[in-house]
């Protein structure tokens, strides 16, 4: 479907920056907006919550004086183990941010508030039925977080979950899932998809909020180095396994941890996000660390070529003469 008229026109690539835990900071982006992407980072990043109001006036400011920036947004964690939930859903709606973007549960009042200033809400999605939940809601836009995606990733294929999706949501669809490189976000549109929802490549940038390590550790890795697991946090998610053995963690006992998970960080035990690195499948496609625009400029170079390349090879099968 096309774009919402409140992001038509406003992106050079057909991008999100998805929100990532520590790594997304102002400086990412503002990095990501000026380079024509949608940039966004979870409210939780701003410690103490006062902070809040202060990046994200920070971030529009800085964005004011660039008519070819494009807008950003905020992601608010629906739980009610989120006590600031309350406070930063009013930050945001107080400050007019142009996207929300809603995890876990659904958003429920959220989007009303959101909508009452004009504003839009995408909500994170692993299965069918948390996307036909939050579309009860109203919510503008589903973002399919699918197999192969860092963080808390489901297991569905992209190819499933996104045609079964589209059945009944006419609304914008995002796709999320290993998505690294300019060829990836054409096939993602191919798919069906109207944007796709990048988080692993922009930790291995000059402007995260990352240490150098976990960025080479990015460089180093492939597919086969992500570890699937619910032993950290208690849902399952994609972690970087040197991580996890460089923490003092066997793989063996990672490998066989049940749903539900019963580790819990110490202050002499490694924490989960910030010492058990999180990462895509896709992270064999990264292979340096460059400052985002020269990376948003690749992937719009990728992007075009591999649309030249689609289009040439459709030549190949031309319509049958009706």
């Amino acid at each position: 479907m096309p774009l919402p008229k409140a992001l038509a026109g406003r992106l050079a690539l057909p991008v999100v920056g998805a929100p990532m835990f520590i790594v997304s900071s102002p400086a990412l982006v503002i990095a990501q907006c000026k380079a024509g992407i949608l940039g966004c980072f979870p409210s939780l990043n701003a410690r103490p919550e006062e902070e809040l109001a202060r990046w994200i006036a920070q971030i529009r400011a800085t964005l004011a004086d660039d008519p070819k920036a494009a807008p950003f947004g905020v992601n608010l964690i629906v739980n009610k183990a989120n006590r600031r939930l309350a406070h930063d859903t009013e930050i945001c709606i107080r400050a007019e941010v142009p996207l929300v973007i809603t995890s876990l549960q659904a958003p429920g009042e959220i989007v009303a508030g959101v909508h009452g200033y004009g504003g839009l809400v995408f909500h994170d999605v692993t299965t069918l039925r948390h996307a036909e939940k939050a579309a009860e809601h109203g919510v503008d836009g589903l973002i399919l977080v699918c197999a192969g995606a860092g963080g808390h990733a489901g297991t569905l294929s992209p190819f499933a979950l996104l045609a079964e999706v589209r059945r009944f949501f006419p609304g914008t669809i995002l796709l999320a899932g290993a998505i690294a490189d300019g060829r990836a976000v054409l096939a993602a549109q191919a798919m069906g998809a109207d944007l796709a929802y990048i988080g692993t490549r922009f930790i291995a940038t000059a402007e995260a909020n990352a240490s150098a390590a976990y960025k080479q550790m990015l460089v180093d890795c492939a597919a086969k180095h992500v570890v699937y697991t619910p032993h950290f946090t208690g849902v399952s998610g994609n972690y970087l396994g040197p991580s996890i053995e460089r923490a003092g963690i066997e793989l063996s006992a990672v490998a066989a941890a049940a749903p539900g998970g019963s580790y819990r960080s110490s202050a002499d035990k490694p924490a989960a996000w910030r010492d058990i690195w999180s990462a895509g499948q896709g992270v064999g496609s990264i292979d340096d660390v460059p400052n985002v625009g020269e990376l948003v400029a690749r992937l719009t170079k990728e992007y075009r070529a591999a649309a030249a390349d689609l289009a040439k090879a459709m030549r190949s099968f031309p319509s049958p003469a009706l």
